[in-house]
């Protein structure tokens, strides 16, 4: 059984880096629908933070975990208590060290390093958020690339204006959204988004869980 640790060796000698990124995963929710912590599910070896912070490593200086309750050292506590996904996205960005940061959800357990390279490579200067669009054509702003002084700004500017949604930070920067098609060559791609939050969808991410490692053995 693995579970995510921060200090844990990573390997992205092989990959480009365009960017100075830092890698962040929320588990702030309370997770009422799974009625248990998503955080913690397990996915054949890996708990869903294992997973997804190995895939961050491959393409980040650092990992870090955000959440409500900061009961380790390396462990961020949400500034704005009960403030939703906007809130974890102004903790990061809070206690980030790098000019960019990629956010990622806990519920996102099949996101890949080579969709964190993706978004890392469609940056440029003038823009201020990267974030992929799912093959509905959702935007997906809990694994997206934020540039970290302008979205902080606009993360504090949309919490003291009351607003909770991270489309309220996104429409005061300078957002890119990626189409799907962009990103659905990448291997894996129709998993990227799919999103664990009840009994029966992590039932069923087990068995893709289970259907990407035969593929991968």
């Amino acid at each position: 059984m693995r579970h995510y640790s921060p200090t844990a060796p990573k390997n992205n000698s092989m990959l480009p880096r365009m960017l100075d990124v830092e890698g962040f995963i929320l588990v702030g929710g309370k997770s009422s629908r799974m009625g248990t912590d998503k955080s913690r599910l397990m996915f054949e070896d890996q708990t869903a933070i294992a997973r997804i912070a190995d895939e961050l490593r491959s393409a980040t200086n650092r990992v870090r975990v955000v959440g409500a309750d900061a009961d380790a050292a390396w462990l961020i506590a949400d500034i704005h208590a009960d403030w939703g996904p906007l809130g974890g996205i102004h903790a990061a960005l809070t206690a980030s060290k790098q000019d960019w940061c990629l956010i990622v959800a806990c519920d996102l357990p099949f996101v890949t390093c080579e969709l964190f390279e993706r978004l890392i490579q469609l940056s440029d200067a003038s823009t201020e958020a990267i974030v992929p669009l799912q093959d509905d054509s959702r935007p997906q702003p809990l694994c997206a690339l934020y540039r970290r002084q302008p979205c902080l700004l606009a993360a504090e500017r949309a919490i003291a204006n009351g607003e909770h949604s991270p489309r309220a930070l996104l429409d005061k920067v300078t957002t890119r959204y990626i189409s799907f098609e962009q990103l659905s060559d990448l291997e894996g791609a129709e998993h990227f988004f799919f999103n664990v939050n009840t009994p029966e969808s992590y039932e069923r991410a087990k068995q893709i869980a289970r259907l990407l490692q035969k593929r991968s053995s």
